[in-house]
């Protein structure tokens, strides 16, 4: 079982930012548009597993690559099953 699991492919996404703006100004860009955050460059990113947080962190520069480095993993959401439920009622 355990190595069934191994191979299960995760996506990782790191967010540095989010902006909002009408929708006007998003179909008037073009290559070379620039979009604002709402962050600096020395704020906390949010690692995303398959589009769930796990863990926030900071980019950092290792040689000629960027990098993420984990400083904080998030509570795991408490899973419920319904096996549990109905034992609770």
């Amino acid at each position: 079982m355990k190595a069934d699991l191994d191979l299960v492919p995760v996506e990782l996404t790191v967010v540095l930012g989010s902006a909002r703006m009408p929708i006007y100004k998003l179909l008037r860009m073009g290559r070379g548009a620039i979009i604002e955050l709402n962050a600096s460059e020395t704020d906390e990113v949010q690692i995303l597993a398959n589009n769930h947080p796990f863990a926030k962190g900071i980019v950092v520069v290792n040689g000629s690559k960027i990098a993420v480095e984990i400083t904080q993993m998030l509570k795991r959401p408490t899973v419920y099953s319904l096996q549990s439920v109905a034992a609770a009622a």
